[in-house]
């Protein structure tokens, strides 16, 4: 059994055809499926795709790229999808810094100023979160050890190094890793699959982005995700069952579902 704890089956590339990918991913392995939302929109998906199929997820949240013209009323309107426990959420997500897309110094500064207020919300709700990083490493860091996640969260399609990576799973945070893991020129993935710790190891796709080779440059889908547990398992010398064994109760673990919805 696989969890695919970060995919956009709320985005327009796969949600037109969604039967069809959820039935290709089941064949391939994959049992749950954690929808991440990244606006509103998104987010409302997220939760109405939860609904509708049982071993789908939700989280819901704002990207750090998705926030300059945010209101008041969105962001209260998608926060109170928490306080109905039909929609699923199970996390507060993604949601971070990218400093790849925001150069702007003022504009960096109001990205912190969302993940901070989101980490508190995810907090106070006692969930965890599941954080977009990219080309921020150092300011993601310490925002979270300034503004700890009490209920621990995902470093999502983590892509820093070994060294850093210790610094996350210090203040409490899983370790996800996806498509570049299986890319042949990824030194850095490929030793961050090695030394993580086994219970600190989560599997994504970021369908329908970063497909894993060798479908590398065609839109990603959940079921992929056999070629990266594959991969992994390789890495750590370990067998596939192995790998999908922990990665799959470490996700149950973290994002609280219950051996009842497990059956």
């Amino acid at each position: 059994m696989i969890f695919d704890t970060h995919c956009h089956l709320n985005h327009e590339d796969l949600y037109h055809d969604i039967d069809r990918v959820i039935n290709d991913a089941k064949k391939a392995g994959v049992e749950k499926f954690l929808v991440v939302g990244y606006d509103k929109k998104t987010s409302l998906l997220a939760v109405k795709i939860a609904q509708k199929y049982s071993f789908c997820y939700a989280a819901i949240g704002f990207h750090p790229t998705e926030i300059f013209d945010l209101s008041e009323e969105d962001y209260d309107e998608v926060m109170s999808l928490v306080d109905d426990k039909k929609n699923k959420v199970v996390a507060i997500g993604e949601i971070g810094l990218d400093y790849h897309w925001i150069k702007d110094p003022i504009q960096r500064e109001i990205q912190k100023e969302y993940f901070i207020r989101q980490i508190e919300f995810a907090n106070y709700k006692k969930l965890p979160i599941s954080v977009h990083n990219r080309e921020a490493t150092e300011d993601c860091l310490e925002v979270l050890k300034e503004c700890p996640p009490v209920c621990g969260g995902i470093m999502h399609c983590f892509s820093g190094s070994v060294e850093i990576m210790k610094g996350f799973i210090d203040i409490g945070m899983f370790i996800s890793l996806g498509g570049p893991v299986t890319f042949t020129n990824a030194k850095t993935p490929k030793e961050v699959a090695e030394e993580v710790p086994l219970d600190r190891l989560l599997v994504e796709t970021d369908s329908p982005y970063l497909t894993p080779h060798p479908y590398r440059g065609t839109k990603n889908e959940p079921k992929n995700i056999s070629l990266i547990v594959e991969e992994i398992s390789k890495l750590k010398n370990l067998s596939r069952k192995h790998i999908e064994d922990v990665t799959y109760n470490n996700a149950c673990k973290l994002l609280g579902i219950t051996n009842e919805e497990n059956n």
